[in-house]
């Protein structure tokens, strides 16, 4: 292969797994527009989400969720954020690109909620509460915690004192997906970018794949030789692997787990990483907010069901956060996603909440995680997996210093006796 060539697979690489996480906002984007949402309006979620639940992948089953997927190029939004007391909330705000430009709720700016107005780049900034977004298209995610079954009712009046006001229209027209041929892909990743500028700090990756004619909105498949196209699709290619492997094997690695990278959900240049989350846990938070920590066996990320685990707390070594913490369980499905499976307990989760948990004599907690029933003994702390493979995520929503900071690690799983 030449070395124009080899240019030109590099940046096709780059920008495939630049472009991803636009992508996947504009598909979740899609898959509300095709129920008939609106954009510029909240959409509750009233119960807690289960094995059904299949918009966006890596779900939690400890929150209810509200969404609303805006538009600022029509105008600003207001978002009304509800007085929460003791129970957690957030409302998350992310770009285009999957950033959280701002979390609004229980951590940074109080229990006793407030009206916010989000603007667009190009708007003027006036009155109190602004929160300006770098891109036009915004998601808003907000999480309320649920206290277990008793406790539904009560969020449910909290998350009704959500609300939105702005110019409601109808959503944008659907984009390629992940899957779809790079021509497709790319074509739609330079609306997307068009649409959403990026910001000036990406100027060094944006000049590397320039070859490929991006963000300007008249992007030309047809314009590449056939030697060219082959490269570009060479590209993709690389780009799909290294998301594979990046997916199956996790980032580093301490004591059996994986913990969240300091970049997580305000990504900077960190692209790869950015394209990694968009595929197995879109909406990520950032760190402060809540960390998600994947644990990791011998075969990597993915765990055998047809075998018993055991994770094993010492007495007082209880995960530190200031929220509250939850380990859930995911299938796997062929794209490499992951949602919750359907088992006899219809338990996706397992944590500091979980009804009837039971400690040992000595204050230590054992929770069993696999396929085949425990033993009614130790029902009451079994996480029940699918026969095939399976992936763990560990969620600690405001997290104490010492698990920030690394002083804090999970105890490893390990098989159980």
């Amino acid at each position: 292969m030449s070395s124009s060539l080899r240019k030109l697979r590099d940046a096709a690489c780059e920008a495939w797994l630049y472009g991803l996480p636009l992508i996947e906002m504009a598909t979740t984007r899609s898959r509300l527009a095709r129920r008939g949402s609106q954009l510029n309006t909240l959409a509750h979620v009233r119960d807690l989400l289960d094995h059904r639940a299949r918009d966006v992948t890596m779900p939690n089953n400890d929150t209810l969720y509200s969404s609303a997927q805006l538009d600022l190029s029509q105008g600003p939004v207001t978002l009304v954020v509800p007085a929460s007391g003791d129970r957690y909330l957030s409302v998350a705000l992310m770009d285009a690109y999957t950033n959280n430009f701002a979390i609004l709720g229980t951590r940074t700016t109080g229990p006793d909620g407030g009206a916010f107005r989000i603007i667009g780049p190009g708007d003027a900034a006036d009155g109190g509460n602004i929160v300006r977004s770098p891109t036009n298209d915004v998601w808003v995610l907000a999480r309320i915690l649920v206290d277990g079954p008793h406790d539904l009712a009560a969020a449910r009046t909290v998350q009704s004192g959500l609300s939105m006001q702005g110019p409601a229209h109808a959503m944008s027209p659907e984009f390629a997906e992940r899957s779809a041929p790079w021509q497709d892909y790319f074509a739609s990743v330079d609306t997307l970018m068009a649409t959403n500028r990026p910001p000036v700090t990406d100027l060094a990756l944006l000049r590397r794949i320039a070859l490929l004619g991006l963000g300007t909105g008249s992007f030309d498949a047809g314009r590449f030789s056939a030697a060219e196209a082959e490269a570009v699709a060479l590209g993709v290619g690389d780009a799909r692997q290294q998301l594979r492997e990046f997916a199956r094997n996790g980032g580093g690695v301490v004591g059996g787990w994986s913990y969240p990278a300091t970049e997580l959900g305000n990504f900077g240049q960190s692209y790869a990483f950015r394209a990694v989350v968009a595929l197995v846990g879109l909406a990520a938070l950032t760190p402060e907010e809540a960390m998600y920590m994947t644990p990791v066996c011998a075969t990597g990320v993915l765990f055998d069901g047809t075998q018993d685990w055991c994770l094993h707390f010492a007495a007082g070594e209880m995960v530190p956060v200031d929220a509250f913490w939850s380990l859930s369980m995911y299938e796997v499905t062929p794209d490499g996603q992951f949602f919750f499976t359907e088992n006899p307990l219809n338990r996706f989760s397992i944590g500091d909440r979980t009804p009837g948990l039971a400690y040992n004599a000595d204050g230590s907690l054992d929770i069993w995680i696999g396929h085949n029933h425990p033993g009614t003994a130790r029902e009451s702390n079994w996480l029940p997996a699918p026969a095939g493979k399976f992936r763990l995520n560990m969620r600690a929503y405001l997290p104490r210093t010492a698990l920030l900071q690394g002083d804090y690690r999970l105890p490893q799983i390990t098989l159980a006796a």
